[in-house]
């Protein structure tokens, strides 16, 4: 398995509060990688840390070679994007101003604007479907519409690897599935892709390689149909349930047990 992208004996930490230690995690070349787990295992942090925003508490990231750390931060951005989970916007930003600031890695004193830039731009807000959202300010849209547009911005800085946390936050189910499937299209055409998501079933239907997370610690990865199980669900999540196969591709469905045998489970 080659890789672009890893870490090695990673220690993760805000302030005094360790969030993961001994961490190993390699991104396969060409993968659609989803990382998934409960809430506050590391996922998030772990991310941050693959991006280079935040620096191990001890271990290294390597992209391309090289810790990520020795880079300058406009050289990591013409290989790697990050769709942060949380985003501010200058106030007053237009739509199509802020996808252009997509583009500003590629600017080099002697190659300001050219041609090529405004056809990743539009083609960024095509794919996303705010080409229509171009001149209207971003802080008067919608959560999802919002999303989308940051979305967008990251696909116009043309990465090779694109890490994604929590894409589908804010949107309604037909524009999850839509923007999973650019994903899915993305990778297809030659993109590594790494996302955190908190839906399994959209995960199993979509990631390539699964990362399964808990308490700071990845506890299984490999292919979703190898790695699924209902065992693993509960080990993980605390949820008993069983394991099918989705009717639609095959890939691992998560069906929680309904709720009287739940609560029987709780009673013993």
């Amino acid at each position: 398995m080659t890789s672009r992208l890893s870490g090695s004996d990673l220690t993760l930490a805000y302030g005094d509060r360790v969030i993961t230690s001994g961490l190993d995690v390699t991104v396969p070349d060409g993968s659609f990688t989803v990382i998934i787990g409960p809430n506050a295992c590391g996922k998030s942090t772990l991310l941050r840390a693959l991006s280079g925003l935040l620096a191990p508490r001890h271990g290294t990231v390597v992209l391309d070679g090289a810790t990520i750390g020795s880079y300058r931060a406009k050289e990591v951005a013409r290989r790697l994007g990050l769709l942060p989970q949380t985003a501010t916007a200058p106030e007053g930003i237009s739509v199509a101003d802020l996808v252009a600031r997509g583009r500003y890695p590629h600017q080099r004193l002697l190659r300001q604007w050219t041609p090529e830039d405004e056809n990743q731009v539009a083609a960024a807000m095509a794919a996303t479907g705010v080409t229509a959202l171009a001149d209207r300010a971003v802080d008067e849209l919608s959560g999802g519409q919002r999303q989308r547009v940051w979305m967008a911005m990251a696909l116009a800085q043309q990465t090779g690897i694109l890490l994604l946390d929590e894409p589908t936050t804010y949107l309604d189910i037909a524009y999850q599935i839509d923007l999973l499937d650019l994903c899915a299209d993305l990778n297809e055409q030659g993109r590594t892709l790494v996302a955190v998501l908190h839906d399994l079933n959209q995960a199993c239907r979509y990631a390539s390689h699964l990362i399964v997370m808990k308490a700071g610690r990845i506890v299984a990865e490999g292919e979703p149909g190898q790695t699924v199980t209902a065992e693993l669900v509960e080990d993980v999540y605390g949820l008993r349930c069983e394991v099918i196969a989705d009717p639609q591709t095959g890939t691992p469905l998560v069906v929680p047990a309904a709720r009287a045998l739940r609560a029987a489970r709780l009673e013993r």
